[in-house]
């Protein structure tokens, strides 16, 4: 079996004891180099042969995000996993800015760490649980909902001119006046900054509502 060289970053010795416990422990995964801070990560990470880079957030010299983002700058080939104490959104966000595959938080390393490291190499991101929910909770939160320049009818009048149905055609299928239809169109031509069927017709294509 071919075992992941991970290289293990963070300011206290004792944190990476524990940690280097928990991974040469698994038969697919082992330290092969530990830094102390964010110097010595970026150090090890562009000289030692590792696959993953296992990095604390808050680091002295450099922080954990920082050699995080110029590993990736100047190694993309090495995957990185950040760990952490900070249950915190902001911390989560600028690792995956900065690169990062995965963030894990310390208080459930020894539960997720192993599972995180796999996932971050077979080149799926890692969550905590939390996180997770949160991120989609504040996702729901911000999303506001998607604008669509044009109304449902409207809509339908465009499938049905794509479909190179007459105004009087339409007028019948909608139960509306043909007027209505034309004024409908040139609404949907104003909306659009369009000019004809044609550009009509690739429109409603682009959007779905009728086949290529």
């Amino acid at each position: 079996m071919t075992r992941t060289r991970i290289l293990l970053a963070d300011d206290h010795a004792m944190v990476r004891r524990g940690l280097r416990m928990v991974l040469d422990a698994q038969p697919d995964l082992t330290v092969v180099a530990e830094a102390g801070d964010g110097v010595e990560a970026i150090e090890h990470g562009l000289r030692t042969d590792v696959d993953l880079a296992v990095l604390d957030v808050s680091m002295p010299r450099l922080t954990g995000l920082q050699a995080a983002a110029e590993l990736a700058r100047r190694r993309p080939g090495l995957r990185i996993l950040m760990l952490s104490m900070h249950d915190s959104e902001q911390y989560l966000f600028a690792a995956l800015k900065a690169g990062a595959s995965g963030y894990v938080l310390k208080s459930g390393a020894d539960r997720d760490l192993v599972e995180a490291c796999r996932a971050t190499m077979r080149g799926e991101p890692f969550l905590y649980p939390a996180a997770v929910s949160r991120l989609i909770g504040d996702m729901l939160a911000r999303a506001e909902e998607p604008v669509d320049p044009l109304t449902p009818r409207e809509l339908q009048v465009v499938k049905l001119i794509a479909e190179a149905h007459t105004s009087e055609q339409i007028a019948e299928l909608l139960v509306i006046s043909p007027r209505t239809v034309d004024r409908h169109r040139e609404n949907i031509l104003g909306k659009l900054g369009m000019r004809d069927r044609v550009e009509l017709t690739r429109y409603a294509i682009r959007r779905g509502l009728v086949e290529p």
